[in-house]
């Protein structure tokens, strides 16, 4: 962690958010007062093709009669739109 001025930082900007960007904390004085925090963003990894197909495969299969069924017991059927599987959409 490096404390700098307020100065400091408009003078060196630059190389300041170059080394935010290394890793490096700075706190930011004005009038000798702690003001500002200047830290780098956490950055998630992207995952590649086979680890998002990874993932996929990981996932719980969902039977959908299964999940209509447990949506009527909960919610009841009073409301619903539509036909009986929700997945078919009509085409007019």
């Amino acid at each position: 962690m490096k404390v700098i001025t307020q100065r400091e930082f408009r003078n060196n900007s630059a190389s300041v958010i170059d080394a935010v960007e290394a890793g490096e904390i700075y706190y930011i004085t004005r009038n000798g007062v702690e003001v500002a925090e200047l830290r780098p963003i956490p950055r998630r990894r992207r995952l590649t093709a086979e680890e998002l197909v990874e993932r996929h495969r990981k996932l719980p299969t969902v039977e959908a009669a299964q999940l209509m069924r447990e949506a009527d017991d909960f919610f009841g059927t009073e409301d619903r739109v539509g036909a009986e599987d929700v997945w078919e959409r009509s085409r007019d």
